[in-house]
């Protein structure tokens, strides 16, 4: 599917190396945590998009042959890991499948829960 060139220097040249059908999923993830946390950034770490706040890293995202990863996301109160929780597959990974639709207000609530435990 993809081979991932030696280095990218921006987010947008990491989700170009995508085919279409990826880069449409990975740029909705993008504008869906940048609407939910404004004032947010992002940089290229561990050669994946990471969300900044400030000059502390909030998540990382990545795609995948089947998903897309987001790291790390901590383990979240009752009224959020339960939805959480079928979408883990470590501790702290949480996988968006391409075979199902994008959870956009959920992966908002993960951006804003991160973002107000690193406050």
């Amino acid at each position: 599917m993809l081979v991932m060139a030696e280095r990218f220097d921006t987010v947008d040249d990491y989700i170009a190396s995508f085919p279409s059908e990826v880069q449409a999923i990975l740029e909705d993830v993008r504008s869906t945590i940048k609407s939910a946390v404004p004032g947010s950034g992002e940089t290229i770490r561990y050669q994946m998009p990471c969300v900044m706040l400030g000059d502390r890293y909030l998540v990382h995202y990545a795609g995948w042959a089947k998903h897309i990863g987001l790291y790390p996301v901590p383990v979240a109160g009752a009224d959020l890991e339960p939805e959480i929780a079928p979408l883990r597959s470590d501790k702290d990974t949480v996988k968006l499948m391409y075979d199902r639709p994008l959870p956009r207000d959920l992966l908002s609530r993960i951006a804003q829960f991160i973002a107000a435990k690193h406050a």
